[in-house]
């Protein structure tokens, strides 16, 4: 029997961890990597170079796959959609993928099906009509406001607070509305955000959302195959820096279990309304109180996500192994935690290169850690890896020391200890 063919469109760590999976399922990962010494590509075979907007690069790449999937969002939908016309089953489709890159597109299809999010507007024209649409929105909603861009953003980059009027006449937000207002005009801009091009296009207008008063962040992850079987991973915590997830807790500590149950009834409508194929991530706020736990949607990602790391060492399935499950259509995994507590930590980028010894260091002070790295050049902030540690403590405490735990292998890792 010969290995299916699955062609995966991008080559960063996602699709690194996905061959990981595929060797163990003997699945043919062919990976269109954006350089030929990146992340996917030093443990991939079949690993072509190219882009996600070169369609001669995806059709070579789709050229006898059994599917095409994505490890990140940014794609041409056109492309997409006129490959599926053709047969190739594209995984997840064009229009579910819309609902992870824009933002607006998001919003009005959550507003559809009646679920739970922020408030939000769409603002554009000119610099001095969004600075009198932001405000009018904030006479309503109150201040704070977040301003975001529809495409293009990631790992903080497209998400701005504005936390009075004045913040509209200097700086950043005023850079956003004039770049924005200048795109909508036909100038050369060069866009609002700082979310570079990938996906991104002119950005012409922008969203304006109410600042949710969450007391914690949530993620459900759940994978759902073409034939409709669905599987839920638990609920966790997540904890972002800058933007960027730094932290998750699976499950959840403490988690009302009628908001558990909630969350995962909002992953599962929008899994099914949009007719996902793959891993679906929905991140959430809590806002957590004597009379309850109220969610509210803050963003999706139709892949693999940062906040369902832990289960390569926390679950019987992990997402990377469950992806590619759910998009070949092969019957799901089990989901259940295979530790009472799993606590993921990302590895970033330190202040400096890390010494040649820090992974054995690491590893000396930690053996339980699980340590993930993706071959990635070091560079500030940028995200080079994650550590996993289970634990059999449920309460604050023990997560606690866990979490430190995990830090402490980090600390390692950027040789700042």
């Amino acid at each position: 029997m010969s290995a299916p063919v699955l062609a995966v469109i991008g080559g960063g760590q996602l699709a690194r961890m996905m061959q990981e999976e595929a060797s163990a399922l003997d699945i043919h990962l062919r990976t269109l990597v954006e350089a030929a010494d990146g992340s996917a590509a030093q443990v991939t075979v079949d690993a072509p170079v190219g882009s996600a907007d070169d369609a001669d690069a995806v059709r070579a790449l789709v050229a006898g796959a059994a599917a095409v999937t994505f490890e990140h969002e940014h794609q041409d939908s056109a492309l997409l959609s006129q490959l599926r016309s053709e047969g190739i089953p594209v995984r997840p489709a064009p229009e579910a993928l819309l609902l992870a890159r824009d933002k607006l597109a998001m919003r009005r299809a959550m507003d559809a099906a009646g679920l739970p999010q922020p408030a939000w507007a769409e603002i554009s024209g000119s610099a001095r009509d969004m600075r009198v649409q932001v405000r009018d929105f904030a006479a309503e909603r109150g201040w704070p406001v977040v301003l975001k861009t529809p495409r293009g953003g990631y790992d903080g980059h497209g998400v701005l607070m504005a936390r009075s009027a004045a913040d509209l006449e200097g700086g950043e937000a005023e850079a956003w509305l004039e770049a924005t207002a200048a795109a909508r005009a036909g100038c050369a801009t060069t866009g609002a955000g700082g979310g570079g091009s990938l996906g991104g296009g002119a950005v012409t207008s922008l969203l304006v959302e109410e600042a949710v008063p969450f007391t914690r962040e949530l993620a459900v992850l759940l994978a759902r195959s073409p034939s409709g079987q669905v599987a839920a991973w638990p609920v966790i915590e997540s904890v972002q820096s800058g933007g960027i997830c730094v932290e998750t807790v699976a499950p959840a500590p403490g988690l009302d279990p009628v908001a558990a149950r909630r969350a995962e009834d909002i992953g599962r409508t929008i899994a099914e309304r949009t007719d996902v194929t793959g891993v679906l991530a929905v991140e959430l706020f809590a806002v957590e109180g004597p009379e309850g736990t109220r969610l509210f949607i803050n963003e999706l990602a139709m892949r693999p996500h940062n906040s369902g790391h832990w289960t390569q060492d926390g679950a019987i399935t992990s997402q990377f192994a469950q992806h590619l499950r759910a998009v070949l259509d092969l019957p799901l995994g089990a989901t259940l935690p295979t530790a009472p507590t799993t606590v993921m930590v990302n590895y970033l980028g330190g202040d400096r290169s890390p010494a040649d010894d820090a992974v054995a260091r690491a590893l000396a002070l930690e053996p339980e850690a699980r340590i993930h790295l993706y071959g990635k050049q070091w560079r500030p902030g940028r995200k080079l890896g994650h550590v996993n540690l289970t634990t059999a403590a449920t309460d604050p405490e023990g997560i606690a020391v866990a979490r430190e735990r995990a830090r402490g292998v980090v600390a390692v890792l950027r040789d700042e200890a």
